[in-house]
């Protein structure tokens, strides 16, 4: 039980390893690695609650009492902290672990999100790089480097989403990538980038990858004809793509074509009855 979920917990499957991690916690309570591997599911799952970080907590403190010396279980302890907004506990608790272990990339990482958190950007910058340093192929570190510089609205963003995706190629961080070349005027790589996405197996992202080269022939090279076939590509493979039948009427305002505009507005707004910008359009072209 502890092996399966301790797997699931390493490609960040932290609901289902809970399932395996809580079995094995209550078969043997005094297994402190069981302990652990449940603490940290409770810890890491992305809908926990106040009250679960909190059990998650006690626990960890019951393995660090053990352990003293654990630099993993102290980080793990500073993040608990952290989520509940005790920040100077959450700083005590990292700089800790980088007394017992100076190498730990963890803690270094955690650092750098705390003081993100706190807006001291060149400190969080720092931190991020020493845990690079640590370990050059730990690609969530170049991800919160990335933000940070894309943030600043500096390009050197651009490498660090590039380096993230060669080290963990998913089209989560291919989208990045892409949407960074954009935003920073690198526009045939971001087309290449938005065409594999495009074409690629998982659909979501296909989805996304035809809205946004949709995007860039609708307002940045004013092929509106392309715009709508790439918006429509894009709708195909996600029936409820808000923004895609918004930006097809837009294209359809523009030809003049008031009848298809409004009823790609209406589409849209079946979805998401609030969606303002076509709520908006719709009541603006209504007597066209």
């Amino acid at each position: 039980l502890i092996y399966k979920a301790e797997q699931l917990s390493g490609s960040y499957n932290y609901y289902d390893a809970l399932q395996y991690a809580s079995k094995a916690f209550r078969l043997d309570t005094n297994n402190l690695e069981a302990r652990h591997i449940y603490a940290t599911c409770l810890n890491n799952k992305e809908d926990r609650t106040i009250v679960e970080v909190g059990a998650a907590q006690r626990h960890l403190l019951y393995i660090l009492k053990r352990d003293q010396k654990n630099s993993d279980v102290m980080v793990e302890v500073a993040t608990t902290y952290g989520f509940m907004q005790d920040f100077e506990t959450a700083f005590e608790y990292v700089n800790n672990a980088l007394r017992a272990d100076v190498r730990n990339r963890d803690a270094y990482v955690y650092k750098g999100t705390l003081y993100r958190i706190n807006g001291k950007m060149d400190l969080a910058k720092s931190s991020y790089e020493t845990a690079i340093q640590m370990d050059p192929k730990y690609f969530q570190a170049h991800i919160f480097l990335a933000g940070i510089y894309q943030k600043e609205n500096n390009p050197v963003a651009i490498e660090y989403f590039r380096t993230a995706y060669e080290l963990n190629p998913t089209a989560e961080l291919k989208y990045a990538l892409a949407y960074a070349l954009d935003k920073f005027d690198k526009m045939e790589d971001s087309k290449s980038n938005y065409r594999e996405l495009a074409g690629g197996t998982d659909q979501n992202f296909a989805a996304v990858g035809n809205f946004h080269l949709g995007y860039i022939k609708q307002l940045k090279e004013k092929e509106i004809d392309s715009a709508l076939y790439f918006y429509s590509l894009a709708v195909s493979l996600d029936k409820d793509y808000v923004e895609a039948y918004h930006n097809r009427g837009m294209c359809y305002e523009i030809k003049g074509d008031y009848s298809n505009a409004r009823s790609e507005y209406l589409k849209a707004l079946a979805i998401l009855p609030d969606f303002q910008l076509s709520m908006d359009a719709f009541n603006r072209i209504s007597k066209k």
